[in-house]
């Protein structure tokens, strides 16, 4: 296969930007209940073989969704991880080794998730995992992490309110995603909210802080319903939105349950033009099972579009479409995967060896020019800075861009930030 030129010019700017900025980072870890990490990790050169790697191979966890209510949105998420690895291999691999990955089924389960990142880490002796999707996948599997000092790659936009050592987040936390988008909806759509959501924590939490925000930037809580993971029944749920008479229903529905609230919603006769409506787990991937026509006019809260106008953004969506087909899109998560990869690549060439302490070690400050824009790995909270972004669905599936931030903002998943958020505890 042809060596990457997208990935060589990346570690090359990678490296720049460490010999500019001195590697960015600060010395402070972030809080967590693990009392055993190792606070003495430095960036050693030893390339001597650690867990993971061995010989001219390195092994890496992919632990997603494959089946289950969940698989409609994880799968997309393995296939851009799987694209990311298979580049930086045709480009020399990791310290000159090919990196191996080994695949899990976290089945939209949680305890399943937890019992097969044990597998990768003590069994398989995996480096890292890239893995999860829900909060409940993340937390199920974040004691397993932290137990054995294994090291999590989380992709996917999350409720916030937490930060372990042994995890990366390269979703977005609530004030890169969450508050703005409220924010912006007050101040373009209306006061009166309707908050809808899956039952589990994310939701749960995310519409705490979305409270808390309403009452202090006045907006108006009309009505809050959740329904499990895989609910399809949304009449009931419908009659009372259309009761409650709101300006916007604020949607943190995931996985297939989308598929049936936004078709029922049209069939109710309710469009966009009727009612904003704005999701923060429906990208262009979910469109795609949802249906345009459903979707056109909705919005939707991201980082990243596959119609982000970026430096590298073309190249990625091309890459990704010859690679898994002409009709398929990136989105989001996909995006957020696939960077990933590539950011823990960088820092273990940077530290000269997969030792999780001196991986964490060489990441802090680590800089990405990203299909989504320019990233940077918090050293304090393992977090990256993201742009925060608003799209309209349009007619042939894709998002047009109605707001960004600017530029990237630094992770604050404690939300210490907002005066009005001293209330909210983890």
């Amino acid at each position: 296969m042809k060596k990457s030129l997208f990935y060589q010019l990346g570690l090359l700017l990678i490296t720049v930007s460490l010999v500019l900025s001195g590697c960015g980072g600060n010395n402070n870890e972030p809080a967590s209940s693990n009392t055993n990490t190792n606070t003495n990790a430095n960036t050693s050169t030893d390339t001597n073989d650690t867990e993971g790697s061995s010989g001219g191979e390195i092994k890496v966890g992919i632990l997603h969704s494959q089946s289950g209510t969940m698989a409609i949105s994880e799968t997309s998420v393995i296939d851009s991880e799987m694209m990311a690895i298979d580049e930086i291999n045709a480009a020399g691999g990791v310290m000159g080794k090919k990196i191996v990955p080994v695949l899990e089924d976290g089945a939209s389960d949680w305890p399943t998730f937890a019992e097969k990142a044990r597998k990768l880490l003590s069994e398989d002796k995996v480096a890292t995992v890239f893995g999860g999707w829900t909060s409940a996948s993340r937390k199920a599997m974040l004691p397993v992490f932290e137990e054995l000092n294994g090291l999590l790659w989380y992709p996917v936009q999350y409720e916030g309110l937490e930060a372990s050592p042994n995890i990366f987040y390269t979703g977005a936390t609530t004030n890169q995603q969450i508050v703005p988008s409220v924010t912006w909806l007050l101040e373009n759509r209306g006061k009166k909210f309707f908050l809808l959501g899956s039952d589990y924590v994310f939701p749960r939490t995310a519409n705490l802080i979305i409270k808390e925000q309403l009452k202090a930037e006045g907006g108006e809580l009309v009505g809050e319903e959740y329904t499990p993971l895989g609910h399809t029944d949304y009449s009931t749920i419908i009659s009372k939105i259309k009761a409650a008479d709101p300006d916007i229903v604020y949607n943190t529905l995931n996985g297939d349950s989308n598929v049936a609230f936004f078709k029922q919603l049209k069939d109710a006769g309710i469009s966009a033009q009727d009612l904003t409506t704005l999701s923060v787990s429906v990208a262009e991937e979910e469109i795609r099972g949802i249906g345009a026509d459903v979707l056109t006019g909705h919005l939707a809260a991201w980082n990243y579009f596959e119609t982000t106008d970026t430096p590298t953004n073309p190249k990625f969506v091309e890459d990704y479409k010859a690679k898994y087909g002409a009709d398929r899109v990136t989105a989001d998560p996909i995006e957020a995967g696939y960077t990933a990869v590539y950011l823990w690549a960088a820092a273990v060439e940077k530290a000269g060896s997969t030792d999780v302490d001196k991986v964490k070690e060489a990441a802090k400050g680590l800089e990405w020019d990203a299909p989504s824009g320019k990233v940077t790995i918090d050293g304090e909270t393992q977090h990256i800075y993201k742009t925060a972004r608003i799209g309209e669905v349009q007619a042939d599936g894709q998002f047009k861009e109605l707001w960004n931030s600017g530029e990237a903002i630094k992770p604050d998943p404690f939300l210490k930030g907002y005066d009005w958020a001293a209330s909210i505890q983890p």
